[in-house]
């Protein structure tokens, strides 16, 4: 090698080493919807970030997971931040900017594109990945953001109680503080910071509806869910899953008892736990139960001009598709690639049995919606996470209605947000069937976000401090925004005031004039007095 080969070879090394090594004022590692929440309320205030991403779509829930938001019935007028606001109304603008809507939906003021009956704005996830998109573009453009897709977490180096830089693909990423926003919250373990996972007992924690025993593998049900249209007269059918026999046959297990087959229209009801029988018809015709096709319908031909669509488009996240045989959070990777394999074949199945033996053969995969050639979502519908071990832990006393014996839920003079939402807990790989009781509007607490130990690390979506029940109120899309939103504000806040999160949480000086920056920023920090839902 001549010296000018080795001196070229040398600067293009040292160029790449250069690229590889970043730093930042905060590194959000995760892109889902606490993710990218966290980056809006750490860019708001000045900060420079890195968000990273494992697939190569933003979003998590409402992008790759293809799920549109489950919120509660005051969301149009209050109960989250402004951000979560200005999100849900770009959602609304985008349709009305860029689709044939008729004159009645483009005038309608809460336009629900899919016209679904579990939310408010059911609609496209490539929709919800343009806006996100849109709303962190002006600080790439800045340079103040770095957004890295493809990039999971692989190893977290520490010294003491600080994280010192995350390395993630070939990149490694310094910070002064870190949020995870991993949907499994997969930087705890690599960054050893104290968490628990899946199920407290009921001795530990003192809750009403806890397990008999602690079960870190007890953990809720995911999903592979996938999008479908209906074209009467046309024979959609797919190839016969690999695993259809297994599924056709299978009868879950579980306690209280699944009443038959996994693949029926009978499910239980998540409230009574007793079954029932749903009705389904692409026409959009219901017997006076719950039709699956309107459940998650994500467009409604209806709200566009005549001729613009063949057919609705609907969502397939039911009871029929949640996968509970393996958790994901114990399991070995080997373990692990087959439960998500698993999990594909029962959704495939699922559309595969519709498509055959309940008669309904013109339900055609549409893989350009989730944007997946094998028509399945990007990435796997996650409810439950590691949690950290914080400094304060929500309990079912502070949020259940049963338990609180009250019209309002515990007061948190920390609060950093609202939520609300039944704790909801679909089927685990515990074994045990729906939980889902009644809760009250609730306030997210700082405690909540910071763990016991570790100085610069902040949870950031469903790792926070909650137990395996409270996470089934505080694990949907409009609070998982809030707590990303306020781990972001907090780091930021920290950095500025040269104070730790712990430190301003125990001051009560530091932590009214951080309440006041938030509210200031749009956050909500109370509710009025409303019911339990």
């Amino acid at each position: 090698m001549n010296r000018r080969t080795f001196l070229a070879s040398s600067a293009a090394s040292l160029l790449a080493a250069q690229t590889n090594e970043l730093d930042c004022d905060v590194a959000v590692i995760g892109g889902g919807v606490g993710g990218c929440a966290a980056a809006l309320g750490a860019l708001r205030n000045g900060m420079r970030v890195i968000l990273t991403e494992e697939t190569d779509w933003i979003g998590g829930q409402l992008t790759s997971q293809a799920v549109p938001p489950d919120e509660h019935p005051w969301i149009e007028q209050f109960g989250c931040t402004r951000s979560y606001g200005e999100y849900r109304n770009a959602v609304r603008a985008y349709y009305r900017e860029h689709y044939p809507l008729t004159e009645v939906a483009r005038a309608q003021l809460n336009l629900n594109p899919g016209n679904g009956s579990v939310s408010r704005l059911t609609h496209e996830p490539r929709v919800s990945l343009a806006v996100l998109e849109a709303m962190l573009a002006p600080w790439q453009a800045s340079g103040q953001l770095k957004i890295l897709l493809h990039h999971a977490p692989e190893a977290a180096s520490t010294t003491g109680d600080r994280i010192e830089s995350v390395r993630a693909g070939k990149r490694t990423i310094t910070a002064r503080y870190f949020i995870d926003a991993t949907e499994l919250g997969d930087l705890l373990p690599l960054a050893k910071v104290e968490h628990v996972s899946g199920a407290e007992s009921q001795a530990t924690t003192g809750e009403l509806h806890a397990a008999a025993k602690t079960d870190p593998a007890n953990n809720q049900a995911f999903t592979y869910c996938f999008a479908i249209d209906y074209l009467e007269g046309e024979d959609h059918t797919i190839e016969r899953p690999q695993d259809y026999a297994k599924w056709r046959d299978y009868v879950p297990k579980l306690t209280p008892p699944w009443s038959g087959p996994l693949l029926s229209w009978a499910t239980p009801d998540p409230r009574r736990v007793a079954s029932r029988t749903l009705d389904f018809d692409p026409h959009g015709t219901s017997k006076g139960g719950i039709n699956l096709w309107t459940y998650r319908r994500i467009l409604d031909r209806n709200n566009f001009a005549t001729g613009a669509y063949r057919s609705d488009i609907s969502l397939v996240n039911w009871p029929q598709n949640d996968y509970w045989l393996g958790d994901l959070i114990t399991a070995t990777p080997e373990q692990r690639k087959e439960y998500h394999r698993q999990a594909k074949q029962l959704s495939l199945s699922l559309l595969y049995w519709m498509q055959t033996e309940a008669g309904w053969k013109g339900l055609r995969l549409r893989n350009d919606v989730v944007g997946k050639e094998d028509g399945l979502a990007k990435a796997a519908y996650i409810r439950e996470s590691r949690r950290i071990q914080a400094e304060f832990t929500i309990l079912e006393q502070h949020v259940g209605t049963e338990m609180r014996g009250k019209q309002d839920a515990g007061t948190f003079e920390d609060s950093v947000g609202v939520g609300c939402y039944r704790i909801d807990l679909h089927p685990s790989a515990g074994g045990v069937n729906y939980i889902d009781v009644s809760s009250l509007p609730f306030q997210i607490p700082l405690g909540a976000l910071i763990p016991k130990r570790v100085e610069n690390l902040l949870a950031g979506c469903k790792n926070l401090g909650t137990t395996h029940i409270t996470n089934g109120c505080y694990r949907l899309h409009p609070v998982e925004w809030n707590i990303g939103e306020a781990a972001g504000a907090v780091a930021a806040y920290a950095v500025r005031t040269k104070q730790s999160p712990r430190a301003i949480r125990a001051s009560q000086k530091a932590l009214s004039a951080f309440q006041n920056t938030l509210r200031a920023q749009g956050f909500e920090l109370a509710w009025p007095r409303i019911h339990p839902v």
